[in-house]
């Protein structure tokens, strides 16, 4: 299964960049990710529990970081084995690219699974590859950017600072 996308962030490409190498932001932003801990340099060591079709399973597994080019493009890769469900592995490439509104992310992942998981069929499997890449993705943008603010507070929100993203709440400042 492959995927290319791409989303714009409202952030600055250095404050993206060091949200994706954040054991914190990406337990976060894992659909199913119970715990995450190491870092970018040595890898990160997760266990994910979800839900494909009728099979659950718990995966334990690991995610390294090579090719990186800081701040424009780095490549994650993961495997994770989930007992008598199988395994999955895959991989994303990533990209960041400045923009006039902030960082345009552009993403190209690729699947595998096998055992039980693999007898699901590959539509089941693709669309459910699909969608965790996409909640990934979207789930790492709101953390980035902060919380919205809602539309009918537009006129408190004039005398207010602007939403904090999860640099600037790391920070305090």
């Amino acid at each position: 299964m492959q995927l290319n996308d791409s989303r714009e962030i409202a952030a600055p490409r250095a404050e993206v960049w060091a949200a994706l190498l954040s054991a914190e932001v990406l337990k976060e932003c894992v659909p199913g990710c119970q715990e995450m801990t190491g870092n970018a340099e040595d890898g990160f060591e997760a266990v994910v529990v979800q839900k494909v079709g009728p099979v659950k399973a718990t995966f334990k597994g690991a995610v390294t970081m090579s090719d990186m080019v800081e701040p424009e493009s780095l490549i994650l890769s993961g495997e994770g084995k989930g007992g008598a469900a199988g395994f999955a592995k895959g991989g994303a490439n990533v990209r960041l690219e400045e923009t006039e509104g902030g960082t345009m992310l552009i993403y190209e992942v690729e699947a595998k699974v096998g055992g039980k998981l693999a007898q699901l069929g590959s539509r089941i499997i693709d669309g459910f590859a699909k969608k965790m890449a996409d909640q990934f993705f979207a789930r790492f943008q709101e953390v980035v950017e902060g919380p919205a603010e809602p539309e009918e507070a537009n006129a408190e929100a004039e005398a207010e600072p602007e939403k904090k993203g999860w640099l600037k709440r790391a920070l305090g400042s």
